[in-house]
């Protein structure tokens, strides 16, 4: 499963056959909703009338009506020149049109020409049907959102994601004998099976970039059990924290969200609500942030990071350093769609100078997510760092925010090690001399995710841990967020850059049920 969050470029299509990713791990999604349950965040780019770039159809020529021309096309007989059924040829579909031309006539064995639509049969690959029409039961919007003020009340829906789907059928829809197919001719030919391979090469570059979570899905899942084992931790006099940590702090956010829902089905009452009656402090924190649907969770950390006196800049940092543009733009939606206020106004109003206009760029999501690489490109961008910054009094970062924040993270590496080669040193260490306060900590944040994701997040952990007293609302959004994602992958850098396991920090900083809970959230036993 590619968790959401990891950087990775947006699929080409909706039909691909990506998995489905965890919010937050910035890599694509196939164009499903992450839960099944109510929720206003969308999960494909937007029609052209959006703000957002336009999804191209799978293949080219696409053609959105699959199946045979209408009656009177050239190059095609009468429906009366045909068998009317028991002969030969298959029977005409109802409605449609005639047959394509032959060029030997039709074969005059039984069973032979076109299948049948019952026993169709052709190659799925390429099928590139439009997607099934929306269930409208369901609140999943279909597109990325337009901007909010504009959006009709209507939404197109999501299908459930546990509901099975192939993205390429293996035979026609209702209605229709053939697919869709590319233009006919080699030279589509050829451009299919070249798209084909770009595809290919993209999912085992991704399969690459993949990390591994200490919290999955678990496979035989019944919400319905526990959605009774909780209510019955929290009925009566006392609490069983175990038990709730058994359930909540080992299931999936998704399969959180239908606990919940069952929850409130079976006995009517709020498990979040509940929950807070019977727990408290940073347990009852960290247990509330899991059951919060992800895209929710990371509305409220960005709103609260700028809500009342002061800004907390490095949550800020965090989010939206992190994030592919599919990500921030669902975070975007949902965050108007929760706080009334555009988040790109809200950042304007709450910081200032080169921080706030490192913040807005980012929050455009206008980063290139090809993935391919120019070394001539990089090499220039590189001198044009040198010149803006270290060969120059002052610094232009303009030059910075315009390379680091629209460059594919690919490039970016590429734009790194060209600018070592210029000069002797990194970036990171040109960065680091060139600004300061919280443009440098964004610049270097960027730089970080590019270049080492698990060890940048491995710093941060350590930092809300480090020195007296513990930054328990950055180490609960850390291990919440990226406990689906590569949390494994975070452990093995944090121990291996400090010396010391992720869980004896853990142990030396937090008590109680809550230690025990972020234990089984990072994949460690009690001790």
């Amino acid at each position: 499963m590619y968790p959401f969050g990891s950087g990775g470029p947006p699929p080409p299509n909706n039909s691909a056959p990506y998995p489905q990713a965890p919010f937050g791990s910035g890599m694509p999604q196939p164009g499903q909703a992450p839960y099944p349950h109510a929720s206003p965040y969308p999960h494909a780019y937007p029609p052209n009338s959006s703000p957002y770039p336009s999804q191209s159809m799978p293949y080219p020529n696409y053609n959105p009506t699959p199946g045979y021309p209408t009656q009177g096309a050239p190059g095609y007989p009468p429906a009366s020149t045909y068998p009317q059924g028991g002969g030969a040829y298959p029977q005409g579909p109802q409605g449609g049109g005639g047959y394509p031309p032959q060029s030997g006539g039709y074969p005059s064995q039984p069973g032979a020409g076109y299948p049948s639509q019952t026993t169709g049969g052709y190659p799925p690959f390429g099928a590139g049907y439009p997607p099934s029409a929306p269930n409208t039961s369901s609140p999943y919007p279909g597109t990325y959102p337009q901007n909010p003020s504009s959006t009709p009340a209507a939404v197109t829906s999501y299908q459930n994601p546990y509901q099975p789907t192939n993205p390429y059928p293996s035979q026609a829809p209702p209605g229709s004998l053939y697919p869709g197919m590319p233009g006919s001719g080699g030279a589509a030919m050829a451009q299919c099976f070249g798209e084909m391979k770009t595809h290919v090469t993209r999912i085992n570059s991704e399969n690459k970039s993949k990390g591994t979570p200490t919290v999955r899905a678990v496979q035989d899942f019944n919400p319905v059990a526990d959605a009774q084992a909780l209510r019955k931790a929290m009925k009566g006099f006392g609490t069983d924290e175990d038990a709730i940590i058994n359930v909540i702090c080992r299931r999936s956010n998704e399969q959180r969200q239908i606990i919940a829902r069952e929850y409130k089905t079976n006995f009517g009452k709020d498990l979040i609500e509940d929950i807070k009656s019977e727990t408290s402090g940073n347990f009852e924190n960290l247990l509330v942030a899991l059951m919060t649907p992800i895209v929710d969770f990371y509305a409220k950390e960005l709103y609260e990071a700028m809500a009342g006196v002061g800004t907390d800049e490095d949550v800020l940092i965090e989010v939206l350093g992190s994030m592919s543009n599919y990500e921030i733009n669902t975070i975007k939606y949902a965050y108007e769609k929760i706080y009334g206020q555009s988040l790109e106004n809200r950042l304007i109003s709450e910081t200032s100078g080169n921080f706030k206009r490192l913040l807005v760029s980012l929050s455009v999501a206008g980063r290139d997510e090809s993935g391919v690489v120019d070394q001539a490109a990089a090499h220039n961008d590189a001198r044009e760092l040198l010149k803006a910054g270290e060969l120059r009094i002052g610094t232009d970062e303009s030059t910075f925010n315009m390379v680091l924040c629209q460059r594919n993270y690919a490039q970016i590496r590429l734009v790194c090690d060209e600018y070592q080669k210029m000069t002797g040193h990194t970036l990171e260490k040109a960065i680091r001399k060139e600004f300061s306060g919280d443009i440098m900590e964004g610049l270097l944040a960027i730089i970080g995710v590019v270049c080492n994701k698990h060890e940048y997040f491995a710093g941060l952990l350590k930092k809300s841990m480090a020195g007296i007293g513990t930054n328990d609302s950055q180490l609960i959004r850390l291990v919440v967020t990226r406990c689906e994602i590569d949390m494994a992958d975070i452990k093995a850098a944090f121990e291996r850059v400090n010396g010391k396991s992720l869980k004896s920090w853990i142990k030396g900083d937090t008590s109680g049920h809550y230690k025990h809970a972020l234990y089984a959230l990072i994949g460690e036993e009690r001790s």
